[in-house]
């Protein structure tokens, strides 16, 4: 595959009413949980970009019928029951997706055959461990690479039991891998998260009619339920919806309003951050579809300040701060982000590598063992490297807004993981990029 670059060049508003694509996270539980449910589930607004896709050709891999996507993200699931999955041919590839191989690794665990689950060069650099061990304390039995890295061997057939589990660091993959494998598990399995993180898994789960009871931080849920299909209608994802909460936010006469957007109270972290910031930020018709509480906001540009950001905010903005530290490299004075170590291990080092690019471009940004410090002041232009890491292409792809000279960003092909069309949506709202 050919290296694409973006060439940002400076200035430009944004402007319009659009959709940003489907939420990766609502797409990739859709097709897992409409596999195992009994009947058919039928899905509007799936994101079709590669990670979800990967999962979508797992199930498939595994026995399941699908029909779609179509053009509008229309994907029909004719559900194998709860055991109802079979051994793929040949080991299964995720590509680049962490959330696919670490919730799969829950579900495939009480499965009664073996497999492996694999994934591509960045894929296989990410730690499996955090989802391993737990599972090997419920009875799982999983080889992995050197390292707790992927390739995952999962051997079938291992009686599994629920157990009552402290999560160590806040991370709702690894609260959802336990969940899905507590289906699978005789008894309860609970899990107490010391921070709230994203709950999709938990409101899933009911909608299809596998009740998880949630109290305070701990979640539970009985082995040996059953899932009866239902309709999903995935919201936009609020983490793609975040590139263009920023770049409005930072470009002088900027006014537009992206519709649909899921506004789950565990991912509005990117918008408490940038209001805190001084941010123009309105949420207008909200409503629930599909138990996920969704809104139209609308975004105005503003004068950004730099913050001290709340370590409570971050958990729930983890996926955004790539982009919010262009915010911040934006807003008129210091911001400092601590708590945000988890942001090491994601598809790239997020807080090396935007510190690295900040600095490429001219701003003051300094990398910390959790985090970053930030000083706010003028954005000179110049070349950066994405390191093969989505949010990180896009969050450089804002900086042009507000850049005295053009930014070309290295390394840009996996932003169809999350994002299809980015491109063409970007420069529809006013920005000026292009692929070199």
């Amino acid at each position: 595959m050919s290296q694409i670059d973006y060439i940002v060049k400076p200035g430009g508003q944004l402007s319009g009413e659009f959709r940003v694509p489907g939420d990766k996270s609502i797409s990739h539980r859709s097709i897992m949980f409409g596999s195992i449910a009994d009947g058919t589930t039928h899905v509007t607004g799936f994101l079709q970009g590669e990670d979800s896709l990967n999962t979508l050709r797992a199930f498939r891999a595994m026995g399941v019928e699908i029909d779609g996507p179509d053009e509008k993200g229309g994907v029909t699931i004719k559900g194998a029951g709860i055991d109802g999955l079979k051994k793929p041919a040949e080991s299964i590839d995720l590509g680049n997706s962490g959330t696919s191989i670490r919730l799969m690794s829950g579900l495939l665990s009480g499965q009664s055959f073996d497999l492996v689950l694999s994934g591509d060069r960045s894929l296989s650099r990410r730690p499996m461990k955090r989802v391993t061990d737990p599972l090997a304390l419920m009875g799982a039995q999983i080889d992995a690479a050197e390292g707790g890295k992927p390739p995952l061997k999962i051997h079938g057939g291992s009686p599994m039991k629920g157990i009552d589990y402290q999560m160590p660091m806040a991370s709702a993959q690894v609260k959802s891998c336990l969940l899905l494998a507590g289906m699978y598990a005789q008894g309860k399995t609970c899990v107490t998260e010391p921070a709230t993180t994203r709950d999709h898994t938990e409101r899933m789960l009911n909608a299809f009619g596998y009740p998880v009871t949630t109290e305070g931080n701990k979640m539970c849920i009985e082995g040996g339920g059953r899932l009866t299909a239902c309709d999903i209608d995935v919201p936009s994802d609020i983490s793609s919806a975040a590139f263009f909460l920023v770049g409005a936010s930072i470009a002088e006469g900027s006014d537009i309003t992206l519709k649909h957007v899921g506004i789950n109270p565990t991912r509005t972290g990117v918008i408490d951050i940038l209001k805190l910031m001084g941010a123009n930020i309105e949420l207008l018709n909200e409503r629930t579809v599909g138990g996920e509480p969704v809104a139209d906001i609308r975004v105005q540009s503003a004068k950004l300040k730099g913050i001290n950001v709340p370590e409570e905010l971050v958990p729930l903005a983890i996926d955004e701060f790539p982009v919010l530290f262009v915010a911040a490299a934006c807003a008129e004075g210091k911001t400092v982000v601590s708590g945000a170590e988890e942001l090491r291990v994601k598809e790239s080092d997020r807080i090396q590598v935007m510190a690295d690019g900040l600095v490429a471009i001219g701003v003051d940004a300094q990398a910390t063992a959790d985090g970053m410090i930030i000083n706010g002041g003028a954005i000179n232009g110049g070349t950066v490297h994405s390191r093969d890491d989505h949010r990180i292409a896009m969050a450089f792809t804002m900086a042009g807004l507000r850049s005295e000279s053009e930014i070309l960003i290295e390394d840009c092909e996996n932003v169809n993981t999350s994002f299809p069309d980015f491109i063409g949506l970007a420069n529809k709202a006013g920005i000026k990029v292009s692929v070199a």
